[in-house]
């Protein structure tokens, strides 16, 4: 026989996790089916040199509410800590030069400060200079990050700041990634004042509102990213089922859903989400609605390797007085960023003989991590290293995390296009609601608004969350 329930929710990462957070909230009964052996997704957190070191994200954005709300719900609030230091530093020209903090995702707010830190020329800083009196020339809508900023700050603005930035976050190409999605804050920078079209006066203000807040602008449990999605199975409870992948999804008679587990047993439900990845959803989503089916199945992703490593402090020149550094895809190193995370995270630098360090590799369009075995990459990670911070010797400790087509690539015109999937399901199922980090951003708190709205409108709820 069949088990019944309120909703079931398909995907146990954080935007499935949350949906059924939403829906215990309402008052339904639950049940979460994951596919792994354990839930979280990307959120996940392992032991480096003894120490629990994530393997993915390693914070949250603190400056919007959801992951923040989230965590006070679930009594996580006391155990948030923020990094010890904002100070980054870019690879640029065979040195690591300080990023200004006077920026916003990357624009700068000050271009004294930027010009005295070598990442620009004097050319380049003119040519920035020139958003302040030039026409306005925005588009109506999206555009790429890249088309923003080419056109009013110029490509080394673009190179040097916001592209190592910004294509951190989603591993993606500049310029084909949505404006609207990936840098929602330049977005808003873009359009902030009708009559003034200036880039820089726009970022200016905005991250001036920003710091009058004093609130950080990152934070994460101390016990890793993984306590998050940890805290809501416990929550949860054996409403969260490991090890069930759904073989197919059926309009059940008389209302609802059906969906065959490949284990064994069947669920029926009054509200689905399904909350997988975008080429996970799409096949069960096409005997439904084939048009959003097609449009998840056509979403591009990147894959990304990230390597931690434990070093002995002897084996690092240099104070480590930051968070890490950036890579240009132009500097031609094969990584694109590495976190000092001892220096980051107060709590991961209790041993003063160690440096925990984390670097990343992968984007779209550079598939070499996927090309090389375990050995080799760690063998360009560390050559990397050496050129950029003068490592030396062998790691004491190594942690490989490969994450096959796991950051999406949002394109412009994303958000209308999802939002025209989402008016398809809704037309054509019913109570089935979709969602994902394909759907609004990768950010922890994006995936946790998207999971929490889907659940209400799977639910028939009058208002999202």
């Amino acid at each position: 026989m069949a088990e019944r329930v309120d909703l079931a929710v398909v995907g146990g990462g954080i935007s499935g996790l949350a949906a059924a957070w939403e829906g215990r909230g309402r008052g339904a009964s639950v049940v979460v089916l994951e596919a792994g052996p354990d839930v979280g997704g990307k959120l996940r957190t392992s032991p480096l040199a003894g120490v629990a070191v994530d393997e993915a994200a390693d914070a949250f954005l603190a400056r919007v509410p959801e992951a923040v709300a989230l965590c006070d719900e679930l009594g996580l609030a006391s155990e948030l800590v923020s990094p010890a230091t904002g100070a980054a530093y870019v690879w640029w020209d065979g040195a690591l030069r300080r990023l200004p903090s006077e920026q916003l995702l990357g624009v700068p707010t000050d271009l004294d400060a930027v010009a005295g830190s070598g990442l620009l020329s004097a050319e380049a800083v003119a040519r920035a200079r020139l958003d302040l009196t030039r026409p306005d020339d925005r588009p109506a809508g999206d555009e790429s990050v890249g088309a923003l900023i080419r056109r009013r700050l110029g490509d080394d603005v673009l190179d040097r700041l916001v592209a190592p930035l910004v294509g951190s976050i989603y591993a993606g190409d500049i310029d084909r990634l949505s404006l609207q999605v990936s840098a929602a804050q330049l977005a808003a920078a873009r359009d902030r004042d009708p009559d003034d079209p200036s880039l820089l006066r726009a970022a200016a203000a905005l991250r001036a509102q920003a710091v009058e807040t004093g609130r950080p602008v990152f934070l994460a449990p101390a016990g890793g990213m993984g306590r998050l999605p940890g805290a809501l199975r416990e929550a949860l409870g054996d409403a969260v089922r490991t090890g069930a992948p759904v073989a197919g999804v059926a309009p059940e008679p008389g209302g609802g859903w059906r969906l065959d587990v490949e284990a064994g047993g069947s669920v029926v439900a009054g509200a689905l989400v399904l909350a997988t990845p975008a080429f996970v959803t799409a096949p069960l989503l096409a005997p439904l609605a084939p048009a959003a089916a097609a449009w998840l199945a056509g979403i591009d992703h990147a894959s990304v390797a990230l390597l931690a490593l434990a070093v002995p402090r002897g084996a690092v020149d240099g104070p480590l007085d930051g968070s890490g550094f950036l890579v240009p895809q132009s500097a031609g190193l094969t990584m694109t960023a590495c976190s000092w995370l001892s220096s980051k995270w107060p709590h991961l630098g209790a041993d003063p003989g160690t440096v925990l360090l984390r670097a990343s590799v992968g984007r779209d369009g550079d598939d070499r991590a996927e090309a090389l075995d375990d050995e080799a990459l760690l063998g360009a990670v560390l050559a990397d290293l050496g050129t950029t911070m003068g490592l030396r010797g062998a790691p004491a400790d190594v942690r490989i995390s490969r994450w096959p087509r796991s950051f999406p690539q949002p394109r412009p015109g994303h958000l209308a296009a999802a939002a025209a999937a989402d008016a398809d399901v809704a037309a054509r199922a019913p109570r089935l609601a979709v969602t994902g980090a394909w759907a609004g951003g990768v950010g922890v708190p994006a995936c946790i608004r998207g999971g929490r709205a889907a659940a209400a409108r799977a639910l028939g709820a009058t208002t999202d969350v």
